[in-house]
């Protein structure tokens, strides 16, 4: 599999540890679709990142996640137990996301309310699965592909069409393994979502949480091995890769989110 520039500058980024005067120590520098492993100061009791909360194990350690359209600035900050808080200014790097303009309008027309319902309650859905905090310590662990094949769409990626009206980004990594090919837990993790039903863009989804804030999503799926609750380890079969909901073809769409922070997958595992 081949890593993306974007990709590749996130993985070099992620390669080093940092400690600076304010106690933090940081796995890496903070990039745009990156995840960023960090120690807090001693003491500390609470953390937060741009005013929300973020987790904490209780060995200090936690994740940052940064959206793919993350400001340049993160503002994050340790409560101790004295009152005392600690503030550091964290500088997010930008990436250059693949953008494709297009020499034709955005076309026109939109869903229908009838789908502008059911995806409400599908969204509702998504979201409680997501937010959903369990005890797993995948987020430690060094991710695994969950599918094996070639890369057919990466994360980040968009269209602009005719007067600079955008679609919406690409918001995981698609592997084209071929239907019926395997699916598998990158890290442990607890299921939080899984069919039944099917959902209209999604198809057969399942939703992993990997603990800390982070959860991984499968997309479009054949089949599911998997049921809510179940607990599953690195490599546990998840299902296979299939074409269902709104897919042109086999594909496994994989996503990964902290904190509602989108990520770009390919930095967390090995450049097979």
């Amino acid at each position: 599999m081949k890593l993306g520039l974007a990709a590749l500058a996130a993985a070099m980024l992620l390669s080093t540890v940092a400690a600076d005067s304010t106690g933090f120590a940081l796995e890496g520098r903070p990039v745009q679709g990156g995840l960023v492993h960090g120690t807090v100061p001693p003491g500390t009791v609470s953390l937060m990142l741009d005013g929300r909360a973020v987790p904490l194990a209780s060995d200090g350690r936690f994740l940052l996640g940064f959206d793919r359209d993350a400001a340049v600035a993160a503002r994050l900050a340790a409560r101790l137990g004295d009152g005392r808080e600690i503030v550091e200014t964290l500088t997010v790097a930008p990436c250059a996301w693949r953008i494709e303009r297009v020499a034709m309008a955005r076309p026109s027309g939109g869903p229908t309310p009838e789908f502008q319902r059911r995806r409400e309650g599908e969204l509702v859905r998504i979201g409680a699965a997501r937010a959903a905090l369990s005890p797993s310590t995948g987020w430690a662990q060094r991710f695994v592909w969950p599918a094996r094949g070639r890369i057919s769409g990466v994360f980040g990626s968009q269209r602009i069409y005719r007067g600079g009206v955008p679609a919406a980004y690409h918001s995981g990594v698609d592997i084209a393994g071929g239907g019926g090919a395997r699916v598998v837990a990158p890290a442990d993790g607890i299921v939080t979502l899984a069919p039944p039903p099917m959902f209209s863009l999604e198809g057969n989804l399942v939703i992993v949480d990997h603990g800390m804030g982070l959860s991984s999503a499968f997309l479009h799926l054949a089949s599911v091995a998997v049921r809510p609750g179940q607990r599953v380890r690195q490599g546990d079969p998840i299902g296979q890769v299939g074409a269902t909901g709104r897919a042109t073809g086999p594909h496994l769409h994989w996503s990964l989110v902290w904190n509602g922070a989108r990520l770009d997958p390919l930095p967390l595992v090995r450049p097979d």
